[in-house]
């Protein structure tokens, strides 16, 4: 059974910087995309408005998001990629500390 989420996230308020961040996930690194297939997300993509990011992913029943955060622990390559991220990304309000991607609540389906 799949299971589906959506997640938030802002980006630096800066021009030149989205468009690096952009770039950056027009080729995104093969380790990185094998992490995530790897971990049981069968499917992700990532929306912007302005600087507010949104990404929805859809799961198969070996994903879990502790499983996930110990394979990128353990990945020096998914690592990498995580502190090159950093320097686009910025933690939403009410994020807690070291906290990137947040859950959204769904509060209407069709």
């Amino acid at each position: 059974m799949a299971n589906q989420y959506c997640l938030a996230l802002d980006l630096v308020d800066d021009v030149t910087l989205i468009a690096a961040y952009e770039a950056y996930h027009t080729q995104v690194w093969p380790e990185i995309i094998r992490s995530i297939t790897d971990s049981g997300i069968t499917s992700m993509e990532i929306y912007r408005f302005g600087n507010r990011l949104c990404m929805t992913i859809e799961t198969n029943d070996t994903f879990t998001f502790e499983r996930k955060g110990a394979m990128d622990e353990a990945n020096p390559k998914v690592q990498e990629w995580e502190k090159l991220m950093w320097k686009y990304q910025r933690a939403l309000p009410g994020a807690k500390p070291g906290e990137k991607w947040v859950f959204m609540n769904k509060i209407f389906q069709l």
